[in-house]
C-alpha cells in the first residue's frame, strides 16, 4: 500500500484500475481531483484588433463588390428572434368581443349560434310568423335546393299550426291554413331569432328560473347590395325571461346597455314586428350625420310565440 501511495504522489495517478479502485474504498487514503487544462495558441484568423463582422448582404455592398472581402456573422439558427408585429384582429372582431363583454358583464349567457342552415319551421312559423309573410318571399330570403326540406319537425308544431290558423291566448290567429310542407323548408337564418326560439323553448322544459341569453353571428337576407346592405351581415341578439319583465324594463335595460359602449342620446319610435308587440325601434343621434340613426330593434315576444314554445303563463320576454 505504501508503494502504491508513493507512485499516487509522485505521478497524481497509478497504472492500475484496480490499485485505485481499492485505495478508495479505505477511507481518508486518497482523493480523486479532476483537473482542466487548456491550450491556446493563434489560428489563421489571429488579429490584435477586433472587426465587425457584416450580418446583412446590402445593395451598396453588391454595387461597390465589398461583399467579396467582407467577414459575415454566422446565422444562430436556435435563437427565438423578434416576435412577429401581425395577426391583429379584424375591427368587426374587435366590436364582436366588446359586445360580448358587455354581455357578460350584464349576467348573459351566448346562445350556441353554429346551426347556419334551419327549417323555416323554426325561423319563421315558431315566431308566430304567417306564412304569406312578405319576409318569407324569395327576394327576401335564401331557400335551399339540395336538400330542400327537413322531416324534422318538433313535438309542438300542432300547437303553432293552431295558435296560426284559430288563434289563442287572447289572439284570433292568422284564420288561414297552416302547411306543414312550407314550414319543412330550409333557409338560411335570416335572424338569429330562430336561435332565441330554439333555446326559450328549451327554456320552457326546466323548472321556472329568470334567464338572460345574447347571440352574435351571422345572418344571410337576400338583399340588394349598396351602400348599407349586404347578403350576409352580423347580428347581436338579447332576450331577456322574467315574470316582471315589462316594455318599460326593456327601455331601462337598453338606455344601460347602450350607455356602456358610450351611446347615450336615445328615442324610441313604436313599429311593427310580427312576432313582438309591443315593437320598438331604437334611435341615436349621430353628430357626423347630424340626424337620428336607428341602431336597433326590440319589443315584447307576443304570447302566441311564448306560449306555444311551452313558456308558463306570466313569464314575459323581451328581445332586441
Amino acid at each position: 500500500v505504501k508503494a502504491d501511495l508513493q507512485t499516487i504522489v509522485a505521478t497524481n495517478g497509478n497504472p492500475s484500475a484496480e490499485v485505485i479502485k481499492n485505495l478508495k474504498k479505505r477511507a481518508g487514503l486518497i482523493k480523486l481531483t479532476k483537473t482542466l487544462s487548456y491550450k491556446v495558441s493563434k489560428g489563421t484568423s489571429f488579429s490584435t484588433k477586433l472587426k465587425k463582422q457584416a450580418t446583412d448582404l446590402t445593395v451598396e455592398m453588391l454595387q461597390s463588390g465589398a461583399w467579396k472581402n467582407s467577414e459575415f456573422k454566422k446565422f444562430n439558427f436556435d435563437s427565438l428572434g423578434i416576435n412577429p408585429n401581425g395577426g391583429h384582429l379584424h375591427p368587426l372582431m374587435k366590436v364582436r368581443e366588446e359586445f360580448r363583454q358587455i354581455f357578460f358583464e350584464m349576467g348573459f349567457e351566448e346562445m350556441p349560434t353554429n346551426n347556419f342552415v334551419d327549417s323555416s319551421f323554426w325561423n319563421f312559423d315558431a315566431l308566430f310568423v304567417p306564412q304569406q309573410h312578405a319576409a318569407r318571399d324569395l327576394q327576401d330570403t335564401f331557400y335551399l335546393l339540395d336538400p330542400a326540406t327537413t322531416d324534422d319537425l318538433p313535438a309542438f308544431w300542432e300547437t303553432v299550426k293552431d295558435v296560426h290558423e284559430k288563434g289563442g291566448y287572447g289572439s284570433i290567429g292568422y284564420r288561414y291554413e297552416w302547411s306543414a310542407d312550407e314550414a319543412k323548408k330550409l333557409v338560411l337564418r335570416t335572424h338569429t331569432t330562430a336561435v332565441s326560439s330554439s333555446v326559450l323553448h328549451k327554456l320552457a322544459q326546466e323548472p321556472y328560473k329568470p334567464a338572460k341569453f345574447f347571440s352574435i353571428d351571422r345572418v344571410y337576407r337576400n338583399e340588394e347590395v349598396d351602400a348599407t346592405h349586404l347578403a350576409e351581415f352580423h347580428q347581436v341578439e338579447g332576450v331577456i325571461a322574467d315574470k316582471n319583465m315589462s316594455l318599460g324594463s326593456l327601455i331601462a335595460f337598453l338606455d344601460i346597455f347602450f350607455k356602456k359602449m358610450g351611446i347615450t342620446n336615445l328615442r324610441f319610435k313604436p313599429t311593427y314586428n310580427p312576432y313582438t308587440e309591443p315593437s320598438m325601434e331604437i334611435f341615436s343621434w349621430h353628430d357626423g350625420f347630424k340626424k337620428w340613426v336607428e341602431i336597433g330593434n326590440s319589443g315584447m315576444f307576443r304570447p302566441e310565440m311564448l306560449r306555444s314554445l311551452g313558456l308558463e303563463d306570466g313569464v314575459q320576454v323581451a328581445g332586441f
